[in-house]
């Protein structure tokens, strides 16, 4: 071990003996970033948050990665949101950080965040997968994946057997079979009963409303609409003010804790969204999502996902076979194109031999390509009708 490694070390046990007097316990600080460039409501906003869920919680660390700033909170300087990207990143990867709060964030396809709001009817919370992101292309697909999402967000908030209901939306019904499917096979799933007369699983409005299951299941569209209702309709809808933000990013195999916040998210939102991600840190959610996908794949996911990308494939058809060019980095992003479109779009950009890959940010599905190939991209899948072409005003 070298000696700046010792170094670090006795520095480290120190800390923690000094956390340990002042919040009464010895339990290892969790270290949680946020990124503060880009909110709609000024980088003061975010530091407000951070400071009032550090203030709250000794046990947490704030760490702020933003442009330098007058607060006592530990920082990393940057000049702009790729920047703060790249530091949250490496700050993640190399464990100096356990879980960054960020806006604007594009996860790659497979992963889609867990929200937590507070519901008006009970003043309950209420867990909603998912709110941006997206698990799956195809619809049904990444509801079922969502649930499986949801349950590991709330287990890791020390729900062990948390209850599960499906709001009516296109492919609800689908997605209830395939969920029972899965229970049948092993993965027990506590499926909530509708507060209203009829009963079932399937939720109603009223029932996100009431907050009648703890995991509310839906399409990541739908549930990025829902999170911001719910978190800014009592503000006029500019300043986000109710909840714990959009969640972290969950997806099989997939590392890093990054928790969503909306650039229009205000300080009480982004201090909960801070809670949030420390609370699922101690909830050990690295292990229960490497634990619940292994328990729920042995129960049949795997292969209930791979029949319904069967039956989506007899319902769309034969599609010509696109071979992807050399592959390249891809640090520019294309949106405006419809999520049931994603895969279209990115085969006829290698049909032009533009290698390109899907994604989703905060406002929706995006399309990645290098940044050097944004307009020959943008011509591509205008003419193939994915998106309108530009027009000088």
């Amino acid at each position: 071990m070298s000696e700046q490694n010792i170094k670090k070390m006795i520095a480290d046990v120190f800390e923690d003996i000094a956390t340990g007097i002042e919040t009464g316990g010895f339990a290892k600080k969790v270290r949680v970033g946020v990124t503060t460039i880009g909110s709609e409501h000024g980088e003061e906003n975010v530091i407000k948050g951070a400071e009032i869920a550090q203030e709250k919680d000794p046990s947490i660390e704030v760490v702020l990665i933003g442009h330098k700033c007058d607060s006592k909170l530990k920082q990393y300087n940057v000049e702009s949101d790729e920047e703060g990207y790249k530091v949250m990143e490496e700050l993640l990867d190399s464990g100096e950080i356990d879980a960054c709060v960020t806006m604007h964030y594009s996860f790659p396809i497979g992963v889609s965040t867990v929200g937590r709001v507070v519901t008006p009817a009970m003043g309950s919370e209420m867990t909603l997968a998912t709110t941006t992101g997206t698990s799956s292309p195809h619809r049904v697909e990444a509801m079922v994946l969502n649930a499986i999402a949801g349950i590991i967000t709330a287990k890791a908030m020390g729900n062990p057997e948390p209850t599960l209901g499906i709001l009516n939306v296109d492919g609800a019904r689908q997605v209830e079979r395939a969920l029972k499917e899965i229970d049948k096979g092993g993965y027990k799933i506590h499926f909530a009963e509708s507060a209203r007369a009829d009963g079932g699983c399937v939720m109603r409005g009223n029932d996100l409303l009431m907050g009648t299951p703890d995991i509310m299941v839906t399409d990541t569209l739908t549930g990025n609409l829902l999170m911001k209702v719910f978190s800014s309709y009592v503000t006029g809808g500019s300043f986000e003010a109710h909840g714990y933000g959009y969640g972290p990013g969950i997806g099989s195999g997939y590392e890093r804790l990054i928790y969503i916040i909306s650039r229009a998210s205000g300080y009480p939102v982004i201090a909960n969204a801070i809670k949030y991600a420390a609370e699922c840190v101690r909830g050990d959610i690295k292990n229960l999502i490497k634990d619940e996908y292994k328990k729920a794949n042995k129960a049949g996911l795997e292969k209930v996902i791979n029949d319904l990308e069967e039956a989506s494939k007899k319902t769309s058809g034969p599609k010509e076979e696109v071979k992807a060019p050399a592959e390249e980095v891809t640090d520019g992003s294309i949106g405006g194109i419809d999520i049931l479109e994603m895969e279209d779009a990115v085969q006829a950009l290698w049909k032009e031999g533009i290698f390109a890959s899907s994604g989703m940010g905060c406002t929706g599905p995006v399309v990645m390509v290098n940044s050097s190939k944004l307009d020959a991209a943008k011509k591509v899948l205008a003419k193939a009708g994915f998106m309108a072409e530009e027009t000088p005003c």
